[in-house]
């Protein structure tokens, strides 16, 4: 297969409780219902590329356990290609336990498991694939080393492939050598204070100021997502663009910055948007992420309309 969109990245089942009001330390509370899904944020963008139409390839790592073997099922269904979602007996596949209130926020706890493993070689035995992309999309549920080594890989191509990494979840420092090597660096508003060292990244000013300090590090645009009030980003110019977000009724944020990053990834693969300005496919992809926080569910509520 010729994938337009690649994303080198993680997979993971959701176990999901819905609950009144999230747990304090030490505190038991009584949920109101419980879901298992897939998840992951590597697989969600993948799955949201593909749902848009996105011809669309994973590179990931799952367990040869029951979670493996329904997560291979999901993939087929969705039309996400596998032919890189290698199988590892050594490693259970990943999971995430994810508790949901209900004003939609959420807490997250994560078990990489096999997500860990994948390896060097695993991006290199993908190299064709890679060579053959528009856009690459990557995070960090996967060991960093692996994303590295992926970025130079296709730095090294010397072709126009656009790539989108998304620092999350939230981490502390990267390496100086990966912002050089990335397009489109994409983190959150809890992610971009934590990775800047910044006291508060909450409104539109502060965004646009986290959003040109990862500018400065080196890639070619910075970008941070701010919920409910859109994204914020700073290309080459230096120009800050704020693209809000349609007012929706929120049920459950889970993986809703997934469905952006990869509705973003489709819209800048596909060649008949072309002439759509970067603006308005930023805007389109805030659209498919509002969607998908109205209903329940990771890659359950992603839209599958263009």
């Amino acid at each position: 297969m010729t994938a337009t969109v690649v994303v080198v990245g993680s997979c993971m089942t959701d176990l999901i409780s819905y609950v009144p009001v999230l747990p304090k330390g030490g505190e038991t509370v009584h949920g109101t219902k419980f879901m298992v899904g897939f998840g992951g944020k590597g697989a969600n963008q993948a799955v949201m590329a593909a749902k848009l139409g996105a011809k669309t390839a994973l590179v990931a790592k799952l367990g040869t356990d029951t979670f493996g073997d329904n997560y291979i099922e999901n993939l087929k269904n969705v039309g996400v290609d596998i032919t890189h979602v290698g199988r590892v007996e050594y490693a259970a596949s990943g999971v995430a336990t994810i508790t949901v209130d209900n004003q939609a926020e959420n807490c997250i706890v994560i078990v990489g498991g096999a997500n860990n493993e994948l390896d060097d070689e695993a991006v290199n035995q993908a190299k064709s694939l890679l060579a053959s992309s528009k856009v690459v999309v990557f995070q960090q549920e996967i060991p960093l080393s692996t994303n590295l080594t992926a970025l130079k890989l296709i730095k090294s191509l010397n072709k126009d492939i656009t790539t989108i990494y998304n620092a999350a979840p939230a981490t502390d420092s990267l390496p100086d050598e990966l912002y050089k090597l990335v397009d489109i660096f994409c983190v959150n508003e809890s992610e971009a204070e934590k990775l800047l060292g910044l006291d508060s990244v909450n409104s539109v000013e502060e965004a646009s100021n986290a959003a040109g300090l990862l500018r400065k590090k080196g890639c070619k645009m910075g970008m941070v997502t701010l919920g409910a009030n859109g994204v914020i980003y700073q290309d080459g110019s230096g120009e800050n663009v704020h693209v809000p977000c349609p007012k929706v009724k929120a049920v459950d944020t889970t993986g809703a910055g997934d469905a952006f990053i990869g509705s973003l990834a489709c819209l800048l693969a596909d060649e008949s948007l072309k002439g759509r300005s970067f603006q308005r496919k930023v805007d389109f992809a805030c659209s498919v992420a509002s969607q998908s926080v109205t209903k329940l569910g990771t890659q359950s509520s992603y839209p599958t309309s263009y």
